[in-house]
C-alpha cells in the first residue's frame, strides 16, 4: 500500500517530534510560569488532568490497541478500512456518553464549578482525540506527516501564547492555546483518512472482535492514568494548587526528558506488531534487544544529570517563585529510567505479543502502590509525597513485567554492557559536580537566578554528557558505535580508506 521507511528514519521523524516537546516547553513554560504564576498554573494542570481523565474512558484503550489492530491488517486496505470504521464506531459511541457524564460534572462537583469555563474549552480535546485516528497513521509509520504538522501546530501555539497571554487571569486563553497546540493537527488527521481507507462503510462488521482487547488495553490506561495523573487532583484536593504548581513544574521536566527515551519505543509497536504477525521471532528479538539497550543507554545519564541539577533546572526554566519545586524533581528523576525499561517490556514486547493481560496486572500493581503511597504522603510530604508514590509505582510495574519476561528478559541482557555505562557515568558526574562548585562564586551576586542556572547548566551539561559520550565511544560501546555516533564512524572509515589509497 505504501512505502516502508526503515525504523532508523522514523527514529529520526519521531525524535524531530520529541524534541520540539523539549524545545516548545522551554520556550513557552518559563513565560506561562512567571505569567500565571503556581496558583494558574496549577489550575491548567489540575484542568489538563480530570479532562484525561474523561478523554481516557471515551478512548477506551483505542490509541494503543488501534496501532497493533490497523499495524496486522495495514497491507489490505479493505481489512484495514472496516478496522478503522469498526474502532471509529466504537470510540464515537463512547465519547458521547462520556460528554454526558462530563458536562454533568461541571455542575455537580463543587471544584469543577469553580473552575467551569476552563473545563469546557480543554475539554474540547475529547472531541479531537476521537476525531484524530492518530493510532492509525502511527500503525501506518506516517512519522514524516505526523512530525511535520505537529511542529506547525505547536509554533502557532507559541505564537498565540504571546499574543494573548498577558496577566494571571488568561490562564482559561492559555488552556484553549494548549489545546490548539497537542491536539489541533488532529482534525487534518480526520480530513486525510480517504488517503488510506475506504470512506464508505465498507460493511461486514465485527465489532464484538474488538471490545475485550480494547477492555484490557483501557484497564491499562486507566491504571496507568493513576500514577501519571491522580498524583496532580490528589494535590489539588488536599494541598491546594500552590504544591500541585510545584509538582507539576518538576514533572514537566521530567516528562520532556521522558519522552526522549521513549522516543525510539514509540515507532516500535507497529513495526514489531507487523513481525509478529508475519512470523519474523529473530526480527522481533533483534529489534527489541536493541530498544532494550538505547533506553539504558539514554536514560542513565539523563536521570543522573537532571537528579543532580534539579535546582538549576528548574531555577531556569519556571523562575524563582518555584525554587521549592527542586527536591520533589529530585525525587521523581530516577523514573525516567524506569519508564524507559517498562515502555520497551510492556508496550514493546507483550503487547506485540498479545500478552497485555500481564501488562495490566503490572499496572495495576503499580496504581495500587502510588494511590496508597499518595494517600499516606501528600498529607504530610505535599508534592514530594506524589513523587515518592510515583517513583514507587514506576518501580513495581518494571519489576512485575521483568518478571513475566524472566526467560525473555535475559536474552535481553545478553550482550549490553552495562558496565560501560557505568564507567561513563562516574567521571561524567564527578567533572559536572567539580565544575558546578568552581562555577557557584563567579554566578552567585553576579548574574540574575535564570542567567546564572543557565552559565551552570550550559558549562555542566557539555561536560556531563561530553564526557559520558567520549569515553563510550573510547570504549566502543557496541550501540554507541552503531547509532549515536554513526557520522564519526563514517568519518573513520574514509579517513581510512584515503590512507590505502595512499
Amino acid at each position: 500500500m505504501k512505502k516502508e521507511h526503515s525504523v532508523t528514519f522514523n527514529f529520526i521523524m519521531n525524535f524531530i517530534l520529541t524534541a520540539s516537546s523539549f524545545i516548545f516547553p522551554l520556550i513557552t513554560f518559563p513565560y506561562v510560569s512567571r505569567i500565571l504564576l503556581p496558583a494558574g498554573n496549577g489550575k491548567i494542570d489540575a484542568a489538563a488532568a480530570v479532562v484525561t481523565y474523561f478523554s481516557m474512558f471515551s478512548m477506551l484503550g483505542i490509541p494503543t490497541y488501534g496501532i497493533r489492530a490497523c499495524a496486522q491488517v495495514r497491507d489490505d486496505k479493505e481489512q484495514l478500512s472496516r478496522t478503522v470504521q469498526e474502532i471509529l464506531c466504537i470510540n464515537a459511541v463512547m465519547t458521547a456518553l462520556v460528554y454526558v457524564v462530563f458536562g454533568a460534572s461541571l455542575y455537580v462537583v463543587p471544584k469543577f464549578a469553580e473552575d467551569r469555563t476552563l473545563l469546557l474549552v480543554m475539554g474540547t480535546t475529547i472531541f479531537l482525540n476521537m476525531a484524530g485516528v492518530s493510532w492509525l497513521y502511527s500503525a501506518l509509520e506516517e512519522y514524516a506527516y505526523i512530525t511535520m504538522v505537529s511542529l506547525a501546530f505547536k509554533a502557532t501555539g507559541v505564537l498565540l501564547m504571546f499574543l494573548f497571554v498577558h496577566d494571571a487571569g488568561d490562564y482559561v486563553v492559555y488552556g484553549g492555546i494548549t489545546v490548539v497546540s497537542n491536539v489541533g493537527s488532529y482534525l487534518f488527521n480526520f480530513l486525510r483518512l480517504g488517503r488510506y481507507i475506504t470512506i464508505k462503510p465498507v460493511g461486514n462488521y465485527k465489532f464484538r472482535r474488538h471490545l475485550k482487547p480494547i477492555g484490557i488495553f483501557c484497564a491499562m490506561t486507566i491504571a496507568t492514568s493513576i500514577y501519571t495523573n491522580l498524583d496532580i487532583v490528589m494535590l489539588k484536593f488536599i494541598s491546594g494548587d500552590v504544591q500541585t504548581g510545584y509538582y507539576t513544574a518538576s514533572v514537566k521536566i521530567k516528562t520532556i526528558v521522558t519522552s526522549l527515551v521513549t522516543s525510539l519505543g514509540a515507532v516500535l509497536l507497529p513495526r514489531l506488531s507487523y513481525y509478529i504477525e508475519k512470523g519474523m521471532k529473530e526480527e522481533f528479538k533483534r529489534m527489541a534487544a536493541k530498544a532494550f539497550g538505547f533506553v539504558l543507554l539514554i536514560a542513565l545519564p539523563l536521570a543522573v544529570y537532571f537528579t543532580m541539577f534539579a535546582y538549576e533546572s528548574i531555577g531556569l526554566v519556571s523562575g524563582k517563585a518555584y525554587l521549592l519545586a527542586s527536591w520533589p524533581m529530585r525525587l521523581i528523576m530516577p523514573t525516567v529510567v524506569f519508564i524507559g525499561l517498562s515502555n520497551i517490556l510492556g508496550m514493546q514486547v507483550l503487547v506485540p505479543t498479545g500478552r497485555e493481560r500481564q501488562v495490566l496486572v503490572s499496572m495495576v500493581a503499580g496504581a495500587l502502590v502510588d494511590l496508597a503511597l499518595n494517600l499516606a504522603l501528600i498529607p504530610r510530604l505535599g508534592a514530594s509525597g506524589a513523587s515518592i508514590g510515583t517513583l514507587m509505582a514506576e518501580i513495581v510495574v518494571v519489576l512485575v513485567q521483568g518478571k513475566a519476561l524472566k526467560g525473555f528478559l535475559s536474552e535481553l541482557w545478553q550482550g549490553l554492557k552495562l558496565h560501560y555505562y557505568i564507567a561513563g557515568l562516574l567521571p561524567a558526574a564527578i567533572a559536572a559536580q567539580l565544575a558546578r562548585m568552581a562555577l557557584k562564586p563567579i554566578v552567585d551576586g553576579k548574574f540574575a537566578l535564570e542567567q546564572g542556572c543557565f552559565v551552570v547548566l550550559a558549562v555542566t551539561g557539555a561536560l556531563f554528557f561530553g564526557i559520558y559520550g567520549i569515553l563510550l565511544l573510547l570504549l566502543k560501546e557496541p550501540i554507541t558505535m552503531e547509532y549515536i555516533f554513526p557520522i564519526l564512524q563514517k568519518l573513520g572509515k574514509r579517513n581510512g580508506t584515503r590512507k590505502d589509497e595512499v
